[in-house]
């Protein structure tokens, strides 16, 4: 399961979560260093599709974690992560292109030609916006345009 703020506010507001004294529950900090893709392989991908990694094949890359399912796909991707990465952040481009981040599921993915001919990852929300990404290519390419306006929203502390 992706653990994310706002499933642990349900939890919270559930009654799963206590708070002590006068202050409200507060949401744990992720360390850097977590998982990416949910432990999914990124090399897997462009292969047969998703597949799960392992944690005796992790390799460290823009504060995150990645696994691979085998030796050789960890070196293909320590070569050159950024043509295996998932484009935007890992962020849904339909949500990128409403000024949004939007978390996504990695089993939800289209892989669509960049500018220089090789696919690229991307990951949806959901499959209404992976069909609307696929019969909508160009779609790609301007939440590519939009990205460098978004991201260092990832970067902002959310207040507890």
């Amino acid at each position: 399961m992706w653990l994310t703020r706002r499933h642990l506010l349900r939890v919270a507001a559930a009654g799963g979560l206590r708070a002590t004294g006068a202050r409200a529950a507060t949401l744990p900090r992720l360390p850097g260093g977590r998982i990416a893709l949910a432990g999914f392989d990124a090399v897997s991908y462009f292969l047969d599709g998703p597949e799960a990694g392992r944690p005796a094949y992790e390799f460290l890359w823009d504060r995150r974690t990645w696994r691979f399912a085998r030796a050789a796909n960890r070196e293909a991707f320590r070569e050159d992560p950024a043509a295996y990465a998932p484009r935007l952040g890992g962020f849904d481009p339909v949500g990128v292109l409403a000024g949004r981040l939007v978390d996504t599921d990695p089993l939800v993915y289209a892989r669509l030609p960049g500018p220089d001919g090789t696919d690229r990852l991307y990951l949806c929300r959901s499959d209404a916006h992976r069909l609307r990404l696929v019969a909508e290519p160009h779609l790609a390419a301007e939440a590519e345009l939009l990205w460098p306006t978004l991201k260092d929203q990832i970067e902002r502390n959310i207040p507890d």
